[in-house]
């Protein structure tokens, strides 16, 4: 699967016509990695998004017992999209399960892009902010139990 390719398998890339699709092959990079290597860990410094354009990804996060396992990603699935959009704190852990080939569009590229293609650069932000709410109203429930209790009258 070549970056055009892996831009359309991916849902934040839906909407977008051919030409908006190449806007962003011309800033992606393409990554090889091998089998059982990390992507990001969990704590680091988010500063790109990922997609996944061969193998699967296993997505862990720290628990007082070891790791937890969230989820394994595959080819036209995406990681790592706030780091796209800001400076961000990696929640998960990404590790390659196999052999994997992943499309990585850096913070640094996108801030390049944004005055000479602000609709393209507007669209991904708002795809990627839908998405994001689309998981907060998937989790409200667990949302409510985090979110800090009203302290007691005095």
């Amino acid at each position: 699967m070549n970056v055009i390719e892996a831009l359309q398998a991916c849902s934040l890339f839906k909407e977008f016509t051919e030409t908006g699709i190449r806007i962003f092959a011309a800033i992606a990079v393409e990554k090889t990695v091998e089998a059982g290597a990390p992507i990001f860990a969990e704590g680091m410094a988010g500063e790109s998004l990922f997609i996944l354009a061969a193998g699967q990804v296993r997505i862990t996060q720290k628990e007082a017992r070891g790791e937890r396992e969230l989820a394994v990603l595959g080819p036209g699935e995406h990681l790592g999209a706030l780091g796209l959009l800001t400076k961000s704190t990696r929640l998960v852990s990404a590790v390659a399960v196999g052999p994997c080939e992943l499309v990585e569009l850096t913070q640094r590229d996108f801030a390049r892009l944004q005055p000479q293609m602000p609709q393209a650069c507007l669209k991904l932000s708002l795809a990627i902010a839908a998405e994001v709410a689309g998981r907060a109203a998937e989790n409200r429930e667990l949302l409510r139990e985090l979110a800090p209790r009203k302290a007691a009258a005095d």
